[in-house]
């Protein structure tokens, strides 16, 4: 984030920078030490296969974690009041993903100045693998 995001500054409509990111075999393995998640779906070829996946496949949580980096950058660290996700699919090694966050609508209330954001990843293609919503307390100027 270049600077400081005041509720002034926004309006319904306007569009974060996206943040792209090509998910790697490494990001999965990486991810899998962080997490504790060794569920061989995820690092493990044979067995993806043998349970009829085409390879391995990416963590929903890692999925949802670049989706919510790309709002912190947008709203700021300490901001999001509500995030919620629905892991829409598959996340697959050399998928360039890239995340969409929209403003969606703006309200005050209850002392805090809201917008409320629309987010997704999708890939290359435009296919969704994430959808949700967020909610992001921003100060205002006056």
């Amino acid at each position: 984030m270049a600077g400081q995001l005041f509720f002034e500054d926004v309006a319904e409509g306007d569009v974060a920078p996206t943040k792209s990111h090509k998910l790697t075999r490494t990001d999965l393995v990486m991810y899998a030490g962080a997490s504790g998640d060794y569920n061989p779906m995820h690092h493990d070829e044979v067995k993806a296969q043998a349970a009829g996946m085409p390879s391995v496949f990416g963590h929903g949580m890692f999925s949802m974690g670049l989706l919510s980096s790309a709002l912190t950058d947008y709203v700021g660290a300490g901001t999001i009041r509500r995030y919620q996700v629905r892991f829409a699919k598959q996340t697959w090694p050399d998928e360039v993903l890239n995340t969409v966050i929209e403003v969606s609508g703006k309200r005050s209330e209850g002392g805090e100045h809201l917008v409320d954001l629309a987010v997704r990843l999708v890939n290359e293609a435009g296919e969704e693998k994430v959808v949700g919503e967020a909610t992001a307390a921003l100060p205002s100027k006056g």
